[in-house]
């Protein structure tokens, strides 16, 4: 006789939570903090960023009697493996820290999915909150939930989502940016106002100076509404069963350019390129009128986007097949059918499969006509 129990787990875990965004709000941090009432704050940061605003936010949590501490690794996305993490749990064992701790995650994107990924495996998972340094993790990486680490193969690999109790985007960070980590980021400020909002795109086209003169109320508005675009699809799609997927416009191709150039190609740069790319797959499918078209590859261009030589350089040099087999370890391909993000018009997108590789190949090739 064979006894069947059933395990019911029809519950969901509230995994809310909120994001500030102003002007110098280490204010608001400590008193969260001390809300929060964790038994040990764990500063999760790389070398350069833990010189620039590390130091300085242990000693603000310290001097208001918050127990925290800090832990560095290498800066670049090749620290972002699996060996890396090992090393900041063994730093985090040796910290005395347990359940109750919490993980700061004080950087860019790379700090951001590893140090996220470090708490939600810890010790079965522990708590963390996101404090983003760069315009790109204020607007991607910080929202959203998803954490992990590379493989050779691949981008993003193994990982989870786990979402942050809280995270503080302030654009006090963005004074000393250098002007590329500012073009980093815009790409994908620029990807959220073609996938969702026509407007954002415009007041980008129509603000440029402002932005890049960092001018507080232009980089306010551009930060605001590329949160609340990426929070309204999250909200409806937490772990990317489709929605969510339109976020991805531009890294199919990007993350395939960035791994093809062994990541010295930044984040933003390639998903620049790769906007360009699969704006121009839209075109020639007849999904994306010309003049749209045009206005994508113009406004990229002019925030400084996929105009640099060692872009071209490396595609250039690239086997093509070799470029279309990286993007067919994307994590949105299904039975070997690449998925791609592709433009309807300024504003709206759709998902598409059932790609033909030479048309892949000939739309790099149009979008880099200098290579």
């Amino acid at each position: 006789m064979v006894e069947y129990i059933r395990v019911n787990l029809k519950y969901r875990l509230d995994s809310s939570y909120g994001i500030a965004i102003g002007e110098n709000l280490d204010k608001i941090i400590i008193n969260d903090f001390k809300k929060f009432n964790h038994s040990k704050y764990v500063i999760i940061t790389d070398d350069v960023t833990g010189k620039l605003f590390g130091n300085k936010l242990l000693a603000l949590l310290r001097k208001n009697k918050v127990n925290a501490e800090i832990v560095d690794f290498k800066a670049g996305e090749k620290s972002k493996n699996i060996e890396t993490i090992t090393k900041l749990c063994r730093e985090l064992l040796r910290m005395n820290a347990d359940r109750k701790s919490c993980i700061i995650a004080l950087g860019g994107g790379v700090v951001g999915d590893v140090a996220g990924f470090v708490a939600s495996i810890y010790m079965r998972g522990i708590n963390f909150v996101q404090i983003p340094t760069t315009l790109l993790a204020m607007v991607d990486s910080s929202i959203g939930g998803k954490v992990g680490v590379d493989l050779d193969s691949g981008k993003n690999i193994l990982g989870m989502f786990s979402q942050p109790k809280k995270v503080y985007i302030d654009i006090d960070y963005l004074e000393t940016l250098p002007i590329s980590e500012l073009e980093n980021g815009l790409a994908e400020i620029i990807k959220h106002g073609i996938i969702a909002d026509k407007a954002l795109f415009i007041y980008i086209e129509k603000n440029l100076c402002k932005i890049f003169m960092r001018n507080v109320a232009a980089l306010k508005r551009i930060i605001i509404n590329s949160v609340k675009i990426k929070k309204a699809i999250v909200e409806k799609d937490e772990k990317e069963s489709l929605l969510r997927m339109k976020l991805n416009f531009g890294h199919t191709t990007g993350h395939a350019i960035e791994a093809l150039s062994n990541y010295r190609i930044k984040h933003g740069m390639a998903v620049a390129l790769g906007m360009l790319i699969e704006s121009r797959i839209a075109n020639k499918l007849g999904l994306l009128k010309s003049f749209d078209m045009l206005r994508i590859n113009l406004l990229v261009r002019r925030a400084g986007l996929n105009i640099h030589d060692n872009v071209f350089r490396v595609v250039k040099k690239a086997n093509l097949n070799k470029l279309v087999l990286l993007m067919h370890h994307d994590k949105k391909t299904f039975n070997g059918d690449i998925r791609f993000i592709l433009p309807l018009t300024l504003g709206k997108v759709v998902i598409r499969g059932s790609m033909k590789d030479n048309l892949i190949k000939e739309s790099v090739l149009d979008a880099l006509p200098n290579a």
